[in-house]
C-alpha cells in the first residue's frame, strides 16, 4: 500500500502564492510518478501537474503553465507544488497522486486526502 500525506494550501489573495507538499510512504517504487490534481465543487477532478515516466521535466495543465512549478526530492519521495500569481479559478481541493505502473499502459493511482486552496478576490 501507498500513503500520501499532503501539507500546505490555505487562503491566498489574488496574485499571491502558496505551496503544497506531498510525502509518499509505504510501497513506493523507483518507477512510480507523482503529481497534483484538483477538484472544485460540482466539477470533475482535473489534472494540474505531474512528472511523467522517464522524463525529468513535469507536465502542466495549460492554465497553470508559467505560474505553477512542480519539483521533487526523490530521496524523500516528496513533491512540492509552488503556486504563484494565483487566480480565483485556482480555488479547489488539491489532491496528491502517485501512479504505480503495472505496464507501460496500465497503472494504479493512489490519492492523498486533499488540501483546500482558496484564492479570495
Amino acid at each position: 500500500q501507498v500513503q500520501l500525506v499532503e501539507s500546505g494550501g490555505g487562503l491566498a489573495q489574488i496574485g499571491g502564492s502558496l505551496g503544497l507538499s506531498c510525502v509518499a510512504s509505504g510501497n513506493v517504487g523507483i518507477g512510480d510518478t507523482m503529481g497534483w490534481y484538483r477538484q472544485a465543487p460540482g466539477k470533475q477532478r482535473e489534472f494540474v501537474a505531474r512528472f511523467i515516466r522517464d522524463h525529468e521535466i513535469p507536465n502542466y495543465e495549460d492554465s497553470v503553465k508559467g505560474r505553477f512549478t512542480l519539483s521533487r526530492d526523490n530521496a524523500k519521495n516528496t513533491i512540492h507544488l509552488q503556486m504563484n500569481s494565483l487566480k480565483p479559478e485556482d480555488s479547489s481541493v488539491y489532491y496528491c497522486n502517485l501512479r504505480k505502473y503495472r505496464s507501460s499502459s496500465s497503472w494504479n493511482d493512489y490519492w492523498g486526502q486533499g488540501t483546500q486552496v482558496t484564492v479570495s478576490p
